[in-house]
């Protein structure tokens, strides 16, 4: 008889959201470690350490690539936003990389008009004399706590991305890549969360997908639940420990 502590420990892959950076995920770091499971997260192109990068879709798919062959070639990736987007692209082009994936906070059509005025509005930003700092940091300090704010200050934040990422990632369609994607998938959301608007979709084009809907969270669910999204995401990376020893038996 197998013993829990006899099943292999998947390893974890974070990706962080727009203008963010891998401190983001402090919370889930921690917890990670404690239960004794390998993670590491990454920056991707345009943010953090990669801030002088400029951001493309390719870029981050091959960011995802290098940290995955990292910590072993296969793992469950882990996103939020434009990490959410990033690992459902990745996973669906790794089949035989990708154990698992969940994808918080992106459940909307990246091409859609909301997107084009989110575009208007970066480059109105980008003409600012502080790019946007004033009002990136009055959103923050509204909507986090002060410690999931200090967490996500700590890698600084990507100003000069939005652009750049806005354009880009509505060439990206979560639909086709869901329908492509043969790993189990969790969409997260906030209950509050203004990218919700097409989830149950989402949800339809997956072939191995679940839905999970966090009480009292926005957007940034990882940072406002950091409780409660973790523990979503142990009992998702459990289940996925029990998928893949059941394979390899």
């Amino acid at each position: 008889m197998t013993r829990a502590a006899d099943v292999p420990r998947v390893p974890v892959v974070l990706l962080h959201g727009a203008r963010a950076s891998r401190t983001m995920w402090r919370a889930q770091l921690d917890a990670l470690a404690r239960a004794g499971r390998p993670a590491v997260a990454i920056d991707l192109p345009g943010h953090g350490e990669r801030l002088r990068e400029r951001f493309s879709v390719e870029g981050s798919l091959a960011a995802v690539d290098d940290a995955v062959a990292a910590v072993g070639g296969r793992a469950v990736v882990v996103g939020l936003s434009l990490g959410g987007y990033t690992a459902l692209h990745w996973a669906a082009r790794n089949p035989a990389a990708a154990a698992g994936v969940v994808a918080a906070g992106c459940s909307s059509l990246p091409d859609q008009p909301a997107t084009r005025a989110w575009l208007l509005a970066a480059r109105g930003f980008a003409r600012l004399p502080d790019r946007g700092a004033w009002f990136n940091q009055r959103l923050v300090d509204l909507a986090l706590p002060p410690e999931a704010g200090a967490a996500l200050a700590e890698g600084g934040y990507a100003l000069d991305v939005m652009v750049d990422l806005l354009t880009a990632i509505q060439r990206v369609d979560p639909l086709d890549d869901l329908a492509r994607t043969r790993c189990p998938v969790w969409l997260v959301n906030g209950q509050w969360d203004h990218f919700r608007m097409q989830e149950r979709r989402l949800l339809a084009a997956a072939p191995d997908a679940r839905l999970v809907v966090v009480r009292g969270a926005t957007h940034l669910v990882s940072l406002v639940r950091p409780v409660a999204f973790t523990r979503v995401l142990l009992e998702a990376l459990a289940e996925v420990d029990a998928r893949e020893s059941g394979a390899a038996a």
